[in-house]
């Protein structure tokens, strides 16, 4: 298992809602370099459940759905309610990831910059609203 898949310590999986779930695991696959870990499909044929490495960090998702998780797509609510950040290892990382973002259609809500605290970030939406950091910050090493 490389890096990238690598999710051991792991403790806290964000997830996300879509309302093409199965768009939006290609597209943060483009995007984001992310990696399909596993798929799991509803009867009907929509995604019922995925999980995705990115950064050695593994998100869940699934298409959006009544149910008792009350999660909803920011492309459904019209704004998104929360954000994540991914810690990368350097600022060529980040600089890298920000023009593969920006190769595959990314909203860029902040290009490359560097922070009063010492990181080098850049912020982008999906293709359905939900706010996505990059950068060398890591929290834990604060």
């Amino acid at each position: 298992m490389d890096s990238q898949t690598t999710v051991a310590g792991q403790t806290i999986f964000p997830a996300f809602r879509y309302v093409n779930a199965r768009a939006a695991i290609e597209w943060l696959q483009r995007a984001f370099d992310a990696r399909t870990h596993v798929v799991y499909d509803s009867p009907d044929g929509t995604v019922a459940h995925a999980e995705l490495t990115i950064a050695g960090n593994m998100i869940m998702l699934g298409h959006s759905r009544d149910d008792g998780y009350a999660i909803r797509s920011p492309k459904e609510v019209g704004v998104a309610t929360a954000s994540i950040y991914v810690v990368l290892p350097d600022a060529s990382a980040v600089d890298a990831l920000h023009q593969r973002a920006v190769s595959a259609g990314a909203k860029i809500t902040n290009a490359p910059y560097d922070t009063d605290y010492g990181s080098h970030d850049f912020s982008a939406e999906d293709l359905e609203g939900n706010r996505w950091t990059f950068g060398t910050y890591s929290p834990a090493s604060a």
